[in-house]
C-alpha cells in the first residue's frame, strides 16, 4: 500500500501522457448525445461515481443515476437505457456482477464504458468503450493507486466533453501536485484514531468521494468502524453521535461549498468536537495550497493514504491484507 500510493504522481503522469482512447470515448458520447448517466461500480470504485456524478451533473447538466446490480443479477430487471450512458468502473474488471450490469446495459440500449486498470477483463471486454487508466500492477488488497488514477480518468473524461480550458491546465498540474500532497503529514489524525470507537469523514460537493474513501479505508485497513457524511447531511441525524471520543476528519476544498463546511466546522469545535481540517482558514492538518476543487478533492486522497497506512503498521496490523477481504470480490 505505501508503494504504490507513492507510485501515484508517475501513474498519473503516464496516464496524461496518453489520450487516444479518452479521445475516442468523448468522439462516441458526443455523438449519441445522452441525456442520462448511470455509473456502475462497488467499494472504492463505487466512490469514483460518486465524483463522476457531480462532475456528470454540474459540468455537463446530465441527470445521474446510480446503478443497483442486484436488480440484474438477483430480480432479472431489463430497464430501457436506450440513449443512456452508461459508465463502469472497476479495478480488476473481474467481479460477476459488474460483468452482469453492464451486459444487459449494452442489451437494453446504452452506450457503455468502462473505466478499468486491465482492458483484457470481461468487464471492458463487455463494454463498447473502454478507458485503461494506466496504473499498472496493484497488489495490495486496499487499493489506493486504481482509485486515484479511476478519479483522473474521470475528471480527464468530463473535462474534455465540456471543454473545460481551466480545469484541463489543473489536471495537467496533479503529478507534481500528488508529490506535493505525499509530503503532508497528517498523522496527528490517525494518532488520534486508535483509542477512538468510531470516526467520521465528512466534505461536500466535489470533495464528497473522497470522503467516503477515507472513510472505507479506515475500516478495510485499521478495522474502525467510520462513516462518510455530507457536510449537510452530518447536521441531520448522524451529528449526534459525534463526540470527543468521534474523531471528524474535514476536507475542505476551496469551492461554493466551503462557506458551509466553515459554518460546520465552526459548530463542531463550539461543542468540543475532535476535530482535523485540511484546507481552508481553519486548517488543522498540513495542506498544499489551494487549486482547483476538482483537483484537490482527489490530491487529499495521498496523504490520507499515507497516514492511514503507517498507522496501520503502529497498530499491529497488516495494510496490504485487511482479513476477509481478497483483491478481486466475487459479488453477484
Amino acid at each position: 500500500m505505501a508503494r504504490e500510493t507513492a507510485e501515484i504522481p508517475a501513474a498519473a503522469q503516464r496516464q496524461l501522457a496518453r489520450s487516444e482512447a479518452l479521445q475516442h470515448a468523448v468522439q462516441r458520447i458526443r455523438a449519441l448525445a445522452p441525456r442520462v448517466m448511470v455509473f456502475c461500480g462497488r467499494g472504492s470504485s463505487g466512490q469514483v461515481g460518486v465524483l463522476l456524478r457531480y462532475l456528470f451533473e454540474a459540468r455537463l447538466g446530465m441527470l445521474v443515476a446510480a446503478a443497483a446490480p442486484s436488480l440484474v443479477t438477483a430480480y432479472d430487471a431489463r430497464p430501457d437505457m436506450r440513449g443512456a450512458l452508461f459508465i463502469v468502473i472497476s479495478q480488476s474488471g473481474r467481479s460477476p456482477d459488474l460483468l452482469a450490469a453492464t451486459t444487459r446495459a449494452r442489451q437494453s440500449g446504452a452506450l457503455t464504458l468502462a473505466i478499468v486498470n486491465d482492458a483484457s477483463a470481461p468487464v471492458p471486454q463487455a463494454a463498447e468503450i473502454v478507458l485503461p487508466i494506466e496504473a499498472g500492477p496493484e497488489r495490495s488488497v486496499a487499493a489506493t493507486k486504481s482509485v486515484v488514477l479511476s478519479l483522473l480518468m474521470g475528471a480527464r473524461l468530463v473535462t474534455t466533453l465540456a471543454d473545460d480550458l481551466n480545469l484541463a491546465d489543473a489536471i495537467s498540474r496533479l503529478p507534481a501536485r500528488f508529490a506535493a500532497a505525499l509530503a503532508c503529514d497528517w498523522s496527528p489524525w490517525t494518532d488520534a484514531l486508535a483509542a477512538a470507537p468510531a470516526a467520521f469523514v465528512t466534505a461536500r460537493g466535489y470533495a464528497l468521494a473522497a470522503a467516503r474513501e477515507i472513510a472505507l479505508k479506515l475500516t478495510e485497513v485499521l478495522r474502525l468502524p467510520s462513516l462518510a457524511y455530507s457536510a449537510a447531511e452530518l447536521r441531520h441525524g448522524p451529528r449526534a453521535a459525534v463526540t470527543a471520543k468521534t474523531p471528524v476528519l474535514v476536507l475542505r476544498p476551496d469551492d461554493e461549498t466551503a462557506a458551509s463546511v466553515d459554518e460546520l466546522v465552526c459548530d463542531l469545535r463550539g461543542s468540543g468536537a475532535n476535530l482535523f481540517v485540511a484546507g481552508g482558514a481553519h486548517a488543522t492538518l498540513p495542506w498544499i495550497c489551494a487549486d482547483h476543487p476538482v483537483c484537490d478533492s482527489i490530491a487529499m486522497l495521498l496523504p490520507a493514504y499515507r497516514a492511514i497506512e503507517s498507522a496501520a503498521h503502529r497498530l499491529g496490523l497488516d495494510p496490504d491484507h485487511p482479513p476477509h477481504l481478497a483483491k478481486v470480490t466475487q459479488t453477484l
